[in-house]
Parts: structure tokens; sequence; C-alpha cells
């Protein structure tokens, strides 16, 4: 007959070595789809040419602009978008600390206790009173098997939370650049309109106080004065919603870059600047550039973690083999009385069998978002697709349209020069001059509008293919790290993540 001992060494050895032997649950499978390895489209092939410089992780340097320079690198900084995301960053890497905890025993307790007995009798043959003291010190332990991986699913989803955190950090902070060069190129729209709508209202205030001397002297009817005066209030009234688009835009700027809404002394430079580029440089093809878009890999990273969650919830449907350590001394003042050494061990089973579709339904339960998770990356990666190509094709067509613009601004400032000199020699009348004003003020107009709407669809373009998602500043500031250092012990889990490393 086998001894107990040797019995229980065997089995305990078997339960070790079987530990972690099996990960219930599926697999990781990638959820793209086929189509998305050759994608292109005609637009972005005209929209974009190959080269390897600038980096499109930071393409605004494609405008050559220091200012627009100077305001991304303050926002990288100080923006508050930016820096919650840098911080669940940490708060990820946090929790993925707890799921590696499981891989040590999950309950370790250490206790003492002194007790104070004072005992007394009365009656019986023999009554005694006692008084005494009564000490324990004891250490208790519980390590449950990852027999299922549970613990092993659990910490390849809080390492797969934490990539996608890192992700969502480098979606940040494409959106804020994408956001910023487009608020910035608005305001210089904007400060363009406004130059325009100042010379335009400036050269119709000529033709009203020509028109006006000429009515004073008798040589002009009224209606003529009063279509000039009209013309002219109505582009000055112009003016003010100008001057406010450019506060409102330079108070976005001031928030994006974390700043109190106020002036902004470096944007007097290259004021009313709108740049015009024919295409956006792409250093890669369409398609790996879209799949590496920080938004598409959040997403798939968020099914992978899901995917793993799967795997936690079906390890309850088996039974938990755990194993259970305890020590415990113990002395009393008692006259007479020993001091004892109690060695407890051994292993421990817990199986909920009746589980009335509770441990079974959160199974479904993990399954469906798992399935949804899959859906929304697939409808990501569609959307960004879209994002892409209309993009290239409302830069290609605000190219078309600037040429158009661009020649009818000419056609039109020559307009006014001759209704000017035809009207001043008396071969037509007043109507030409107005016509031909308002319409020099609609095409100019019109240009800039569309020159603003070519900047900005390139901007959108390297935000729709992912660009824009590197900074050279920490996540987690040098001021915000010390507080949060002096307020609570972090280790070394604010440090700079490194990449490929947990």
């Amino acid at each position: 007959m086998p001894c107990p001992v040797r019995v229980s060494r065997l089995l305990l050895c078997g339960t070790l070595l079987l530990s972690g032997c099996v990960r219930l649950g599926p697999d990781f499978q990638s959820p793209a789809q086929p189509w998305v390895e050759h994608w292109d489209t005609p637009s972005l092939a005209l929209a974009g040419q190959k080269r390897p410089q600038p980096d499109s992780r930071q393409w605004w340097h494609v405008f050559g602009d220091p200012v627009l320079d100077k305001l991304i690198a303050e926002a990288d900084i100080h923006n508050a978008d930016l820096q919650v995301a840098g911080l669940r960053v940490m708060e990820s890497r946090a929790q993925l600390g707890i799921a590696l905890s499981g891989r040590y025993p999950q309950f370790q307790q250490a206790s003492a206790d002194s007790l104070y007995l004072d005992r007394n009798q009365s009656g019986g043959a023999n009554p005694q009173d006692s008084h005494f003291w009564q000490h324990s010190v004891g250490f208790d332990v519980g390590w449950e098997l990852d027999f299922w991986g549970r613990f092993s699913r659990a910490i390849e989803s809080a390492d797969a939370s934490w990539f996608a955190a890192q992700a969502n950090y480098e979606n940040v902070l494409v959106l804020l650049h994408a956001q910023l060069a487009q608020t910035y190129y608005a305001l210089r729209t904007a400060e363009a309109r406004l130059e325009i709508a100042r010379s335009n209202a400036k050269l119709q205030k000529r033709s009203f106080e020509i028109t006006e001397r000429l009515f004073n002297s008798g040589a002009e009817a009224e209606l003529d004065l009063q279509q000039a005066k009209t013309q002219y209030l109505s582009t000055l009234s112009t003016i003010p919603d100008f001057e406010n688009q450019v506060a409102s835009f330079r108070n976005a700027l001031s928030t994006l870059i974390g700043r109190p809404p106020g002036a902004l002394a470096e944007l007097d430079r290259n004021s009313g600047l709108v740049p015009l580029l024919n295409t956006a440089v792409l250093q890669d093809v369409p398609a790996n550039l879209l799949v590496r878009r920080p938004d598409v890999r959040a997403a798939e990273l968020q099914v992978a973690s899901q995917s793993a969650l799967i795997g936690v919830a079906e390890a309850d449907l088996y039974p938990s083999v755990s194993l259970l350590g305890s020590i415990v001394w113990s002395t009393t003042s008692l006259t007479g009385a020993s001091d004892t050494l109690d060695l407890v061990g051994g292993p421990s089973l817990r199986w909920d069998i009746f589980d009335h579709g509770r441990i079974t339904n959160n199974v479904r339960v993990q399954d469906a978002r798992l399935q949804q998770l899959i859906v929304i990356y697939q409808d990501s990666v569609r959307q960004a697709a879209r994002e892409a190509d209309d993009a290239a094709t409302g830069l290609i067509k605000s190219l078309e349209r600037d040429r158009i613009l661009s020649d009818a601004s000419v056609a039109a400032d020559r307009s006014v020069t001759l209704a000017n000199a035809q009207y001043l020699e008396g071969y037509s009348d007043f109507q030409r001059v107005l016509d031909a004003q308002r319409a020099l003020f609609a095409q100019q107009d019109s240009y800039l509008i569309n020159r603003g709407n070519a900047v900005n669809n390139l901007i959108a373009l390297y935000k729709a293919l992912g660009g824009g998602w590197y900074s050279d500043q920490p996540m987690i500031d040098k001021a915000t790290r010390q507080q949060m250092q002096q307020r609570t012990d972090w280790g070394d889990l604010l440090d700079e993540p490194k990449e490929g490393t947990q």
C-alpha cells in the first residue's frame, strides 16, 4: 500500500506541472478584412506622392511655417486632452500590474493577537482564579493555481488594454495636431478675408465719395448715390464678422495650446498667409498607412483585450485548485502552559456546480461584447478609408477650383478698372461699376475660401492616414510627475513606457 505522504506529494507535483498548461477561451485572431491589404483609390494616387521627407509623423513641416511649428510644440506640452490621454496610459499600466500579481499567491495575510484573560471561578470543590496573557502570531497563504488560464488570460487582456491606451494617446496626438493646424489656417484664411473686405470697402468708399460729390454738384442722380452707399455699407458690415472670426480662432488656438484666451503675439507673424500645396507626402502605400492609424490599432487591441476576457469567464465553469498554508505560533503567560507551533497546508478545491446560468451567461455576455468590438473595428477601418478618399478628392477638386477662381479674380479686378474708366469718361452708367465691384469682392472672397478648403483637405488627408502621431515630449510632464509622486508612491510606473515592454 503506497505511503499517504508520497501520494500527496505526487498529487501536488502533478498539480504544479499542469498549472497554467490549459488556457480556456479563444486565442486572438485579427479582425482585419482582406480588402484592406491592397486598398487604394485613384484620388489618393493623385493627391499623394511617395517621398521620404518630411516624416509623416510630423507632416506639418511641409508648410514651412515656424509659427505653426511653435504652436504644435507648445500644445504637445500643455494640451489638456493630451495630458488626460497620457494619464490613462499610466492607469492602464497600473492595471496591468494588478493583473500580473495573479502569478503569485493571491492571499497572504500576517496576523498578531494579544489577549488578556481574567478568569474568576466560584463554587465547586476547588475554585481558582487565574489571570494571564495569550499571544499568537500567524501567517496564512492561499495560492489559486492558474489551472485553466484564468490569470494568464487576465494578463493578456490587461496587456492589450495597456497597448490600446498607448494607441489612444497617439490618436489624441493625431487629432490635436490636425485640429490645431486646421484652426491655425482657418485663422489665416479669416485674416486674409478680413483684409480683402477692408480693401474692397476702401475701394467702394471712394466710389461712394465720387457719386456724393457729383450728386451735390447736381451732375448725378440720387439713385447712383444711394446704390454706391448701399454697396459700401454692405461690404463694411462684413468686417465686424471677420474680426469676430479672427478673435474666435485666436481663442481656440489659445485653448489648444493650454493658454487662457488672450493675445498671442507670435500670431502677428505671417498674418493672412494661406499656403497652397499640390500634394501630400506619403511615406508608404495607403493600405499600410490606414491600418497603422492609431485609432484603428486601438480598436484592434480592444478586440484582443476582450477576446482574452472570454477565457477568464470560462474558467469559472471549472473547479479552482488552490494551495493553502498556515503557520501559527502561540504562547501564554499561564504557569505550566507550553508554547505551540502549528503548521497546516494542503490543496483545496472549489467548484460552483450549480450556477443556474450565471457563469454560462457571463461567457455569452463576454462573447457578445467581443463581436461588438469586431464590428466596431471593421467599421472604423471603413470609416478611415472613407475619410482618406474624401480628403484626397476634396484636395484635388479644391486645387482644380483654385486655378479657375484665380483667373476669375484677375478678370474681376480688370473689370473694375475698365468699368471705372468708362464711367468717368461717360461711356457707361454707374451700375456697371457697382456690378464690377460686387463681382470683385465675391471672387476674391471665394478664392480665399477655396484656398482655405484646400489646406483643410490636405490636413484632413494626413489625419485620415494617421499622420502626426509622434511627439518628442514625455507623456507626463515634469510638474505633473512630481505632483503625483508626492501624493502616491508610483515607483517607476511614471517613467516613459518602452515599446514592446511590460
